[in-house]
């Protein structure tokens, strides 16, 4: 089980890998169901401009399907909306996420992650190994606080994280988009209900006390039918009542506001809902449909539309920390030796075992020099191959076109000329297969005359067993048929 940093004021854990280059640009991305939502900021004199903006919609679901199929798919997402940008920070589905909440007692600071970590094996339905988990604290009242727990499981990071890398991705940072939309403020700062449309459900979250009081992901409250999406108001009225009756009494009282995210029309049209059926609990709704000026602490572009991967990218962008960060760490195999094996015997195993693998790391560098060597000299021909490959295929594209021998012609004459000259035996129909096999069907006058076209054909030293198939009718509207085949010639029909 992983703690994650997840606040200034809030860590139960702090690793240290180093200080990174601070980004100048990146790739906000947002995967909620099967759909996609990215942009691109820079940063630039003090502000943050927009680069590029797409919407999609995958064919593959990320979890079920193999990584690197899907990465070729964001790949190929990527590169028709014209994004170069390789470092992207991803706004995880909320579904995926399992919470649980914990009050904490009077503890000293150094004691608290470790009793997180205990409550954290009770409060999950599951092996809290297999998650990793995020926190946020919230000041119910002076000497009572409250930590929100939020577990992702291990297994659909490593999955998105390869799907990501196979799109030529570099992953920065993973977290929850709503967080980003409604960040946790001080704890003397007024309660937020924020709530986040997104394509097949909402995200519902309680800001109170300086951290997350309430996360939840309300499924049934949004519906296709067609290609339109239908808003359940009472539903959602309902689950706000559910969620800030579960709330402690301090943290209920502070909530005010409830801010809507979302499309334009969808947000308003449950903003106008909420407004008739929450007004008894004295909440007011307004949807939120552009940032206010240095929200982030950076000046926002004016064309920035308010979303889940707008918000983490600028975020990311200004320095502030994400609220739930849950991107696995990266670890050298020789960091997690390292970390095992401290000293002793097998410090000494461990550096002869390097120097060993340093050795066999130079003899494969020496041959992947010579790789590169034959690779150059590949890609210094490979313009002529790819013009010899096209001139070859478009040789074998009309190599039937330039036949001078015109078979089917010779084959059409021959049998035109068996036919006599009175319309005693006329034909209805030709089929030739491959230009070997022909089949004849027609009307003769008299058996005669028909037999005289069969000795006719059988006459032709290009024909050989022409064979009367049986016939219909009398005279003069004898109806036959016959089969020959065709040893395709090579006289010309000029």
């Amino acid at each position: 089980m992983a703690f994650r940093k997840e606040h200034p004021m809030n860590e139960l854990v702090k690793l240290n890998f180093g200080r990174h280059k601070r980004l100048t640009s990146l790739l906000g991305l947002s995967l909620d169901g099967s759909r996609l939502d990215g942009l691109v900021l820079r940063r630039t004199n003090g502000g943050l401009t927009l680069q590029q903006t797409f919407s999609v919609s995958l064919s593959l679901d990320p979890l079920t399907n193999a990584p690197e199929l899907v990465g070729r798919e964001i790949r190929n997402h990527l590169d028709a909306a014209g994004v170069g940008e390789r470092n992207c920070v991803v706004g995880l589905p909320l579904k995926w996420a399992l919470v649980t909440h914990i009050e904490i007692p009077d503890l000293p600071e150094a004691d608290v992650a470790s009793f997180l970590q205990i409550e954290a094996e009770r409060g999950f339905p599951c092996d809290s190994g297999t998650l990793n988990i995020g926190s946020s604290r919230c000041q119910v009242s002076p000497g009572k606080t409250q930590a929100l727990l939020a577990g992702i499981p291990n297994n659909h990071l490593a999955i998105l994280e390869q799907a990501l890398r196979a799109a030529k991705l570099k992953p920065v940072s993973f977290s929850l988009g709503i967080t980003a939309l409604q960040p946790p403020g001080t704890s003397a700062g007024p309660g937020v209900l924020a709530l986040g449309i997104g394509e097949s459900q909402l995200a519902l979250q309680v800001i109170a006390g300086g951290g997350v009081a309430s996360l939840r992901a309300l499924e049934g409250a949004l519906e296709l039918e067609g290609s339109r999406r239908v808003l359940h108001a009472d539903l959602v009225a309902r689950e706000v009542r559910i969620t800030l009756g579960q709330l402690a009494p301090e943290l209920r009282q502070a909530v005010r506001a409830i801010r809507v995210f979302g499309p334009r029309d969808l947000a308003q049209q449950l903003t106008d809902e909420l407004d008739l059926r929450l007004d008894s609990l004295g909440l007011k709704a307004e949807p939120v449909t552009r940032y206010s000026p240095g929200e982030f602490g950076v000046a926002m572009p004016a064309d920035a539309p308010v979303s889940q991967a707008c918000s983490l990218a600028a975020q990311k962008l200004a320095g502030k920390p994400a609220v739930f960060e849950f991107l696995p760490p990266r670890l050298t195999p020789w960091q997690q030796m390292s970390s095992r094996y401290a000293s002793g015997r097998l410090r000494t195993v461990l550096t002869a075992t390097g120097a060993a693998a340093v050795l066999v790391g130079g003899l494969f560098f020496y041959q992947q020099c010579q790789l590169w060597s034959v690779e150059a000299q590949w890609a210094r021909i490979a313009p002529t191959v790819t013009q010899l490959e096209i001139i070859n295929k478009q040789i074998n594209q009309y190599r039937p076109w330039d036949d001078e021998t015109v078979r089917g012609l010779t084959l059409l004459r021959c049998l035109t000329q068996a036919f006599p000259e009175d319309g005693s035996v006329t034909a209805k129909s030709v089929e030739i297969r491959d230009l070997k096999t022909v089949t004849c069907t027609g009307t003769a006058r008299s058996y005669p005359a028909l037999l005289q076209t069969i000795q006719r054909l059988r006459a032709e030293p290009q024909i050989r067993d022409a064979n009367l198939g049986p016939t219909r009718g009398q005279s003069p509207a004898l109806q036959f048929s016959f089969v020959f085949a065709w040893k395709g010639g090579v006289a010309s029909a000029n």
